[in-house]
């Protein structure tokens, strides 16, 4: 049946799926979503997070776009699924409001930053580099050696600065004090009925109850209010082989994505849980 109008998006409830580790990929769908959201004039979103955090930068992007959407009258709930640490509070306090489940993974409010050192295997294999470079620090963090206690300052200093970001933008995202947020913000984890004891999470309840709570808070009836997904569309290939072998090849898109993470961010602050 072809409609002689296009859908009203005015009574309509967007919607943003964020999963898996945050990095450059995520901030760019995320961020052509939201332009998307705000071109078409939806009047809400609903931002379901499942994710252990991820890169700083990209984090703060999307934090970012989420308070200018707010600023045009676009209301935001996030959904906290099985987890949001880290880098995914960080994202989550840039919503109006969030909703978690009482067992949700949350928390772990804190910056990581890894090298590997494998001086040690190196000279077992007879395998040695030559390194010229312009300045004492040009290498920090090379996997040929330990780190001079200098270099250590310096990447301690780093991570400081970037943890004190965090703890302003949690205080600010949930009206608390800075250091009422320091008190929690030590790398811990709680669950979704500890963050709401700390003022992390404003209800209990699943993506249903914030879906049914946001389409409220913008007067929208909660049982006639469609929920649009904003995602970009899988080439068809892709398409057809997730139907043809769905579990194989994703538990292999999963340890790709996350070997990739991994190799690409070795030596960068982290907002990420590391169980």
């Amino acid at each position: 049946m072809i409609w002689p109008f296009p859908p009203n998006k005015r009574k309509q409830i967007a919607r943003i799926e964020i999963t898996g580790a945050i990095a450059s990929e995520t901030r760019k769908r995320v961020l052509k979503a939201l332009k998307t959201i705000e071109e078409e004039k939806y009047p809400a979103l609903l931002l379901r997070i499942d994710s252990p955090g991820g890169t700083v930068g990209d984090s703060q992007e999307i934090y970012n776009a989420l308070k200018q959407i707010r600023k045009k009258g676009i209301k935001v709930v996030a959904s906290f699924g099985n987890i949001s640490a880290s880098g995914g509070v960080y994202i989550g306090v840039g919503a109006d409001h969030i909703v978690a489940n009482p067992g949700t993974i949350t928390g772990s409010i804190g910056v990581i930053l890894r090298g590997n050192n494998l001086e040690r295997l190196l000279d077992r294999v007879g395998v040695s580099f030559k390194t010229v470079k312009s300045g004492p620090y040009k290498d920090i963090l090379s996997f040929d050696r330990e780190p001079t206690p200098e270099e250590l300052q310096i990447l301690q200093e780093l991570i400081d600065t970037s943890y004190g970001q965090f703890v302003e933008t949690v205080a600010e995202g949930r009206n608390l004090e800075p250091e009422t947020v320091r008190k929690f913000a030590d790398g811990r984890i709680f669950s979704g009925q500890q963050a709401q004891e700390l003022g992390m999470v404003d209800r209990l309840g699943s993506e249903e109850d914030a879906r049914i709570w946001l389409a409220e808070l913008v007067g929208l009836n909660p049982e006639k209010t469609k929920t649009q997904t904003i995602a970009e569309k899988k080439p068809f290939l892709t398409r057809l082989l997730s139907s043809a072998m769905p579990i194989r090849k994703s538990q292999l898109a999963i340890a790709l994505d996350w070997v990739e993470f991994e190799l690409m961010t070795v030596g960068q602050p982290l907002w990420l849980y590391r169980p």
